[in-house]
């Protein structure tokens, strides 16, 4: 696969997956993901502050954040460039302290409550990282820290195809689930680190 077709799939698939909560907020609220969800868990209400915070501010993280790894933007956009950056930046740490809350409630028990959690607190960890190295201006640090924080984001788009995989594999939606809840990042994460490599970046 080249390069640029490579850089087509990653961002549409982003802004596809980021554009969600639209379809969502316009068809069928048990649709996706949600019809794994119990009864109980959508009538309670930190559940759903936190699924909802989640779906709005992970989404839009999710839409905006695939620009920091845009040269070209960089170089002749450095306004939007930055503005994205912020952007990204606070829906990411919103969308990842929603994502701690329900990681809690997940299905599939303490297996995949702990795959999401671990999840949630490494897309907090790396995003803090990303702001504090960009208030420093070291934009070496702040490059390596986004794209680990990125890759944890994305986890909401590789979901989409592991879950099926999985499911066609295991056949039960459970099992699946409580793969998914690691599979779903840990490709992501290990993927970044050996970027961070090929680029040089400085995250120490």
């Amino acid at each position: 696969m080249s390069n640029k077709v490579a850089w087509f799939v990653f961002v549409f698939s982003a802004i596809s997956v980021g554009s969600y909560p639209v379809v969502y907020w316009f068809t069928d609220r048990t649709m996706g993901l949600l019809q794994g969800e119990t009864d109980g868990h959508m009538g309670n209400v930190l559940w759903s502050i936190g699924f909802h915070g989640n779906i709005i501010f992970g989404a839009t993280a999710l839409l905006v954040g695939w620009s920091q790894f845009s040269k070209k933007l960089a170089k002749t956009k450095a306004s939007w460039y930055t503005g994205l950056g912020e952007a990204y930046i606070w829906t990411a740490f919103i969308g990842g302290a929603c994502a701690l809350c329900i990681s809690f409630f997940a299905e599939g028990g303490f297996v995949a409550s702990l795959g999401f959690a671990v999840l949630a607190i490494l897309w907090l960890f790396t995003t803090i990282q990303a702001y504090l190295a960009r208030k420093k201006k070291d934009m070496s640090l702040y490059r390596g820290m986004v794209l680990y924080s990125y890759a944890a984001c994305y986890a909401a788009v590789t979901i989409r195809f592991w879950l099926p995989v999985t499911l066609a594999t295991f056949g039960d939606f459970l099992t699946a689930y409580k793969i998914v809840a690691w599979l779903c990042w840990i490709p992501n994460i290990v993927f970044a680190y050996f970027w961070v490599k090929r680029k040089g970046l400085q995250i120490d």
